[in-house]
């Protein structure tokens, strides 16, 4: 991976990136409020959705800062309205260092391509900017969505493992395999 060019300004068909701030806070308490979300997500250690939006937030925030990459706000360009983030992450999975495709809807955008858009655009960059030579993406074993986008992105699960407390599927796609796309 080339160290360290990771900017916002992606665009794709009908999404277009930015990083996220905390005025962010406000629009990400109400994914927080979802037990179909909250199964699937890292315990920040909030005592509310409010808290848990603002420390998600600040998360990436603070990946951005430690040249971690994190993920980005997608807006909707039609409407400009924020519909979730997507981005990549540098992970340590089982003492390697992978690059991972991670994303996150808000509930009433499911359904319609954006997850599988947004996360091409994230493959796409870290294959052509990050010069990555493979991506991940670490999907929970009872997330069939995210195991559908990871698949349409060119994905292929490569091995199930505990992660972060997690039984989690590593669906993963090489470059060469990405070329043939």
């Amino acid at each position: 991976m080339n160290r360290y060019k990771y900017r916002d300004g992606l665009e794709s068909e009908r999404l277009k990136t930015r990083f996220l701030q905390l005025a962010d806070v406000d629009v990400w308490e109400e994914f927080y409020t979802r037990e179909e979300n909250s199964k699937y997500l890292l315990n920040l250690g909030g005592s509310t959705p409010k808290e848990n939006a603002r420390l998600a937030v600040e998360r990436q925030l603070k990946r951005y800062k430690q040249k971690t990459y994190g993920l980005q706000a997608l807006i909707e360009k039609s409407s400009g309205q924020l519909i979730g983030q997507c981005g990549v992450l540098s992970q340590d999975v089982n003492g390697r260092l992978e690059l991972e495709v991670g994303y996150q809807l808000f509930n009433n955008y499911w359904g319609m391509g954006y997850a599988t858009e947004a996360a091409q655009l994230f493959r796409d960059y870290g294959f052509k900017e990050l010069s990555a030579e493979s991506i991940i993406s670490i999907i929970d074993v009872e997330n069939l969505p995210s195991q559908r986008v990871a698949e349409r992105n060119g994905m292929k699960c490569a091995e199930q493992i505990k992660y972060m407390g997690f039984d989690v599927f590593v669906y993963r796609i090489t470059k060469p395999e990405w070329e043939k796309l």
